[in-house]
């Protein structure tokens, strides 16, 4: 296998094999391994190719139509279309519907939201993975409260939100530890890691209350160190927002980094900052969420939602 462009006319950044088969032999393809090389011919390894018929349960979007919810409050519009690295541009959460393949978040499906996010964005797409499939995951994630609550802290702090569009329901802070200027006009992300936020339709009776005294909904969430690092380092950052006067008074991360960065004569977000203090503390947050990030992938594999 070697990157697509090393061919003539070819732009795509995605791999291409050779392979020979024996088409006198009869037997189901499940996978196989193919050696790897990059565009000078140093060889980088093997990887497995699988054909991802004997997965019977299907892809991450087949798993996630299990939490669809069309009846609850809105906080938020989930962008999601193919279930492969190359379509991971497109996984974007925003407050606005403007697209197909959109999916609402609320309450009751923001930790699997969370999850079918940050698993398709923690490991960066490359020529090689371009093609692989995002999959069923197997059940081992349901009992692992840390990962589920890694996945929702990535998610807080790398989504589109933004302001301009609708409330912000993803505000990760309460007033009084950011110095905002104002009531935010929604607590609903802190009122939910506080455990606060019930679905619409939760209903717990007597005998729930017995058998689980402390209902999933209602416990406050526990952060493992990492999370908890990047939940302080994007208090940091949006301190330091409101600490000029010119701002927005719900701002979602989105609308920090417009602020800071500005626009080019495009309309599009700048890639950096003039701000130094800015420049600084974005990229402390940057940091935390990757390690982060690091520590969610090994879970992608072992729960199934990637083959290695």
């Amino acid at each position: 296998m070697t990157p697509a462009d090393t061919f003539d006319n070819v732009k795509g950044q995605f791999p291409i094999g050779f392979f020979i088969w024996n088409t006198a032999k009869k037997e189901t393809f499940n996978y196989i391994k193919g050696d790897v090389y990059d565009d000078s011919g140093k060889y980088l390894g093997v990887k497995n190719i699988y054909s991802y018929d004997d997965f019977k349960k299907g892809k991450i979007n087949d798993w996630l139509r299990n939490y669809y919810d069309k009846k609850g409050t809105v906080i938020g519009i989930m962008h999601n279309n193919k279930t492969d690295f190359q379509h991971n541009i497109q996984v974007v959460i925003t407050s606005n519907d403007n697209k197909d393949h959109t999916t609402p978040i609320t309450a009751k499906n923001l930790k699997e939201m969370s999850i079918y996010f940050a698993v398709r964005k923690v490991i960066p797409a490359t020529w090689l993975n371009d093609r692989d499939q995002f999959l069923y995951p197997n059940k081992k994630w349901e009992k692992d409260k840390e990962f589920q609550n890694d996945c929702l802290t990535y998610t807080l702090f790398s989504n589109n939100i933004q302001s301009q569009y609708g409330t912000n329901h993803w505000i990760p802070f309460k007033e009084q530890e950011v110095n905002a200027i104002q009531l935010f006009k929604s607590n609903f992300m802190t009122d939910f890691i506080k455990g606060k936020i019930q679905p619409d339709d939760y209903k717990p009776d007597i005998f729930t209350v017995l058998k689980e005294p402390r209902a999933k909904y209602v416990s406050p969430l526990k952060f493992s160190p990492e999370a908890t690092a990047v939940f302080d380092a994007g208090r940091e950052l949006w301190k330091y927002y409101f600490t000029f006067k010119a701002i927005t008074a719900n701002p979602s991360l989105y609308d920090i980094r417009e602020f800071f960065q500005g626009r080019n004569d495009k309309g599009r977000m700048n890639t950096k900052s003039t701000d130094e203090k800015y420049t600084k503390l974005i990229g402390e947050l940057r940091d935390k969420l990757n390690i982060l990030a690091n520590k969610i992938v090994p879970k992608v594999y072992e729960y199934g939602f990637l083959k290695e």
